[in-house]
């Protein structure tokens, strides 16, 4: 019962939450949750600890905390609601004008969970537990990538809506040209790492040859597959402020359709390989079509520079830069001599894509030129 209340509890931060972003107040949302957090994590301990080591007493912590997660989100939101002269009250005309939006967004939702855990269904039944587990750690590894492009996309999103509101098409131009290359330069530099040293990473992180063998390939595929996913989530969220829905939900439902024979088949003919294969395959589909059919409608006359400026330059010098670490890597280094390898690879990638991107070269190098003047005086 007391997982159920705590449960329910949560459900109303969504919303509290989503009022915080649309306000652009991610600053005072990300103090909530990570106060909260620490304290959710902390305070059981020092609970079951000092009170009782019992599940009773974690699950009723567990409810406290939500309760104040919530509240703490509520009432920060309504202090950073705009002063009005009406009385506030529920307004169901409101909720009738937004629902086809709120219907294409829980489709896309629902969709997306579907198309993220059908190669894990399928495969389940496919490959043996052994290389099922395989699979299952390297995409652990493949996903994490993932929490380097959520905040940009909580961040700039509320952002991007308020500019379509107010018709400024030429702000939200350079805005997500300039968001498309921080993109890049968070993306690209650690999926590239990662897909050519996956054999060294691994070896490093498990001390395992038997898992290294066994996963590699598949987690080189699949970082570049999430990468690609990474670098479509700005143009995502560029769609979902014009509140066009549509395009990702059939694009979307034509990918689930087509994806559980083609996920059976690879994996049939070339194992845990040939699902990380087809996830390639799908984000490529998003980077090379979705893109096209999106600036034929939105921002047009802007997709070239996408490709190139934003993704296709820093993409090149990165990989560049990656492929010559790798090519250079030497023979029979220890794991101690690797790790240092990779890691001077990964700053010199990380170099390379900052120089390449226009924008953010600029923004680092006044940053840098304001840090000298400074230390200048």
């Amino acid at each position: 019962m007391l997982m159920g209340v705590a449960i329910a509890l949560q459900w109303p931060f969504g919303l509290y939450a989503g009022g915080l972003l649309g306000l652009q107040r991610q600053v005072l949302l990300n103090g909530i949750t990570v106060a909260l957090a620490t304290l959710r994590g902390a305070g059981a301990v020092l609970v079951l600890w000092l009170v009782s080591p019992t599940v009773i007493a974690f699950f009723a912590w567990q409810v406290v905390i939500s309760l104040l997660q919530t509240g703490f989100a509520a009432m920060f939101l309504w202090r950073s609601l705009p002063a009005s002269r009406q009385r506030s009250r529920f307004r169901f005309d409101r909720l009738q004008s937004i629902w086809r939006f709120a219907a294409g967004m829980s489709g896309i939702t629902i969709l997306s969970v579907i198309l993220m855990q059908l190669d894990k269904i399928i495969l389940s039944r496919v490959l043996s537990l052994e290389m099922f587990g395989y699979y299952t750690l390297a995409s652990v590894v493949a996903m994490s990538l993932s929490r380097l492009s959520t905040p940009l996309f909580s961040a700039l999103y509320p952002r991007f809506t308020q500019l379509v509101a107010e018709g400024n098409e030429q702000v939200l131009a350079r805005l997500y040209h300039r968001s498309s290359q921080l993109m890049s330069v968070i993306i690209l530099p650690p999926a590239i790492i990662i897909a050519l040293f996956a054999r060294e990473i691994l070896a490093i992180w498990t001390q395992s040859a038997s898992t290294v063998e066994h996963s590699w390939l598949i987690l080189s595929l699949l970082i570049i597959g999430t990468a690609l996913n990474g670098l479509m989530i700005l143009p995502y969220a560029l769609q979902l402020a014009y509140g066009w829905t549509r395009l990702t939900f059939f694009f979307n439902l034509v990918a689930v359709v087509l994806l559980v024979p083609l996920i059976y088949l690879m994996t049939s003919a070339y194992g845990a390989v040939g699902a990380a294969s087809v996830w390639v395959m799908l984000n490529s589909s998003y980077v090379m079509i979705n893109i096209q059919l999106m600036h034929r409608r939105l921002l047009s006359g802007e997709m070239l520079r996408w490709y190139g400026k934003d993704v296709g330059i820093p993409l090149l010098a990165t990989l560049a830069t990656a492929a010559t670490g790798r090519w250079l890597l030497p023979v029979g280094m220890t794991p101690v001599g690797n790790f240092f390898w990779v890691a001077v690879t990964a700053l010199l990638t990380l170099v390379a894509a900052i120089l390449t991107a226009p924008q953010i070269r600029r923004t680092v190098f006044k940053r840098i030129g304001r840090s000298t003047l400074q230390l200048g005086y």
